[in-house]
């Protein structure tokens, strides 16, 4: 089948329907949905529900896994699957864990608008979220297009902050936003904080981005205070309601996004309701990190 396509938003974000994920896809058929991806960089697959080694095996097809914060080890594996990011509220028995838990109060940090592991280097491309359980109400995933939100940048901005740099923190909104410092020294050192660009050209498309994010802590060469309020001056352009896609879960979804050209972030919902999703993120393949030096 063809790869059909179906827009969500005016500027970004598809449908995408013939081709099923939960075998293996023909080279034509990755090609297709990288194609799909440089150019609406997030894309809603309906009805794919996927046991966790398809889950695995499907993302591999679009690159090395990449484990994120599961690196430093600070909550319990419930999944079978070790390349799989369990993005739930749930203990090993599938019940809703206590609101305290060292889980919850790390998985708060979600409802910030950022871009996986933006906090490591190389780069990650894609990550892919299956919907396995839902709550009754919330729960939604937000995403904003960073393209759109450089194009849209006032030129005076955009002067300013082309050649800056920032740090990004893996554990800055989590530890300094959120109050949640239960770290060892070792859990911070295998997270050292890495630089990017603040203005990017992606590597598919071409276009210049604007790669902010609750990860990033400071600008290099910029006092503290005026750094912090340059990041938070073009956060909050970058997420404004024109650049942004509300998805709305299903049983059986898989969105698939690029993360070096949106932001996302979840939604509140009940605590005492079980929210059940499985993430898997990509690196980003050699030849397009010499694309994405810049």
């Amino acid at each position: 089948m063809t790869l059909t396509l179906r827009p969500l938003h005016p500027i970004f974000a598809a449908e995408a329907s013939g081709v099923d994920l939960t075998r293996p896809l023909a080279p034509a058929e990755v090609a297709a949905v990288n194609a799909a991806m440089d150019e609406h960089a997030v894309l809603v697959f309906r009805n794919q529900p996927m046991e966790q080694a398809q889950q695995v095996a499907m993302a591999t097809q679009f690159g090395p896994l990449n484990p994120g914060l599961k690196q430093i080890g600070r909550t319990a594996e419930r999944l079978k699957e070790a390349a799989l990011i369990d993005i739930s509220n749930l203990d090993a028995e599938g019940r809703p864990l206590p609101r305290d838990s060292k889980k919850i109060v790390s998985g708060l940090a979600n409802q910030l608008w950022h871009s996986d592991s933006s906090f490591q280097a190389p780069a990650v491309s894609y990550s892919m979220l299956s919907a396995v359980v839902l709550p009754s109400w919330g729960g939604e995933t937000e995403f904003v297009d960073l393209r759109a939100a450089w194009d849209a940048l006032p030129a005076r901005l955009q002067r300013q902050v082309e050649g800056l740099e920032a740090e990004h923190f893996a554990l800055h909104s989590r530890m300094t936003l959120l109050g949640d410092t239960d770290y060892t020294p070792e859990q911070l050192a295998a997270l050292p904080a890495v630089v990017w660009p603040l203005v990017r050209t992606h590597p598919g498309s071409g276009r210049k981005l604007l790669f902010c994010g609750i990860h990033a802590r400071r600008v290099l060469g910029m006092g503290t205070a005026e750094g912090k309020m340059l990041l938070m001056d073009l956060l909050e352009h970058a997420t404004q309601p024109q650049f942004r896609y509300r998805h709305e879960w299903q049983v059986g979804d898989l969105v698939m996004w690029d993360n070096r050209a949106t932001l996302h972030r979840g939604r509140r919902y009940d605590l005492n309701e079980p929210r059940e999703l499985r993430r898997t993120t990509c690196d980003q393949v050699p030849a397009e990190r010499a694309r994405h030096a810049a």
